[in-house]
């Protein structure tokens, strides 16, 4: 279930405006403005972890930093200013994914401005898209970088913590920077229809226990390292009709990203139906050859998906809006052949 209370900080604010405007002495002219200005619903606060964006109206020159928050202005027919280059997934160097090459096209608009994150953010480039707004609902923010963008415009930052914002609050949270509230919440009603049509076409998935191997050493198996369900790749398994291991769901409680048991702990992940992992048929082996996780039943099965973390279908199952009708029906397939292998 998404939270709406980014949107309820913004009708409390709106509301206040309306009572603000209905309590002022003005000229008809200027109440003529007002209505206007209150229609519209400004101004609109957005509290995030950071701190506060205010907008006083509707942006119209809209910049996104770090991962994916530009996807959210593209999906609602909105081109930014200025955008992240994407720095992996980036089959042929442009600084595009392609999916956000398509859509591009699709709105018949030039690729804007990107910004070189490789170092971090570059300040300077995006002071000189000269924005409204700066779009970060899921990023690795600093408080420091928080406070420098700030000074260029209002940045509307991640809700509870860096690197963790769900899809859905990604859309929610950006589209409200955008005064765009409303579209936000049907593009996620949209994008939740399309998902559910989908899975519907694979039955075999149902309740399959799945977890995100990750930052396997093939020199070295010796640990067990994997995403938890606070990593918005695990927790989009949910979305796909799968579910979460008891053992995933344990090591989660601590609230970190990632967890990591020795490879001598293995029965741990007896609960563990389907493996997803970044890697190939070599890695697979490798995996199945190991006389202490072969012993897990997934990798016995061979119920593994191997994905190629460093082309789009890898970087893709990391769930954005636009991305996940691109690889929503390769995935599941992939999904549903390692799940017709349980036994």
């Amino acid at each position: 279930m998404r939270s709406n209370r980014f949107l309820a900080v913004a009708a409390i604010t709106a509301t206040a405006a309306l009572g603000l405007a209905a309590c002022s002495g003005t000229t008809a002219a200027d109440q003529s403005a007002d209505a206007g200005a209150s229609a519209e619903g400004y101004p609109i606060t957005i509290e995030s972890a950071l701190g506060t964006a205010t907008l006083t109206e509707k942006p119209e020159r809209v910049a996104t930093v770090n991962w994916a928050n530009h996807e959210v202005p593209l999906a609602l027919g909105v081109v930014p200013v200025g955008m992240a280059a994407a720095n992996f997934g980036d089959d042929d160097g442009d600084g595009l994914l392609p999916w956000v090459s398509e859509r591009l096209e699709e709105l018949g608009a030039e690729t804007p401005v990107l910004f070189d994150e490789t170092d971090g953010i570059d300040f300077e480039a995006v002071a000189d898209t000269n924005p409204d707004v700066i779009l970060a609902a899921y990023s690795g923010l600093t408080q420091e970088d928080f406070d420098t963008l700030s000074e260029i415009a209002p940045v509307v930052a991640y809700p509870d913590a860096p690197w963790s914002t769900s899809w859905r609050d990604v859309i929610e949270v950006n589209a409200a920077g955008m005064g765009m509230a409303a579209e936000g919440e049907q593009l996620v009603a949209d994008i939740e229809d399309e998902i559910a049509a989908s899975v519907a076409e694979y039955p075999q998935l149902e309740g399959k226990s799945t977890m995100f191997l990750t930052h396997i050493d093939p020199a070295d198996l010796s640990e067990v390292s994997f995403y938890t369900s606070n990593d918005t790749r695990s927790a989009f398994f949910e979305d796909l009709g799968l579910a979460t291991p008891k053992s995933v769901q344990e090591a989660s409680a601590s609230g970190e990203f990632s967890g990591t048991v020795s490879a001598e702990q293995v029965d741990t992940f007896e609960d563990v139906d389907l493996i997803v992992t970044y890697g190939d048929g070599d890695l697979v082996a490798t995996l199945e050859g190991d006389p202490l996780l072969s012993q897990m039943p997934a990798v016995r099965n061979g119920a593994i998906v191997a994905l190629d973390g460093s082309g789009p279908l890898g970087t893709a199952a990391n769930p954005t809006p636009l991305a996940i009708s691109w690889v929503l029906d390769d995935y599941l397939a992939l999904l549903a052949e390692a799940a017709d292998k349980v036994q």
